[in-house]
């Protein structure tokens, strides 16, 4: 017998935003790691070309998975 629960129940709010928030949160942190970060309609923008952008697109996906987070943290 498994100690973890089925799927479906994971995927299911509350805890659909825990793992969104995780997986977005550690995107960031390999954007940033990585020097470029995936602009959703442009493609590619790379740290040392466009800074100010590529530090507010890594911004963004830091905020983006903290909300999540915190919402999964304020429905359980």
């Amino acid at each position: 017998m498994l100690l973890l629960p089925d799927l479906t129940s994971l995927l299911r709010p509350p805890y659909i935003f825990w793992i969104l928030g995780v997986v977005s949160i550690s995107a960031a942190a390999v954007f940033t790691c990585m020097g470029k970060v995936w602009v959703r309609c442009n493609g590619w923008v790379y740290r040392a070309k466009e800074p100010g952008w590529f530090w507010w697109e890594v911004a963004l996906d830091y905020l983006i998975g903290v909300c999540f987070i915190g919402y999964f943290f304020s429905k359980i």
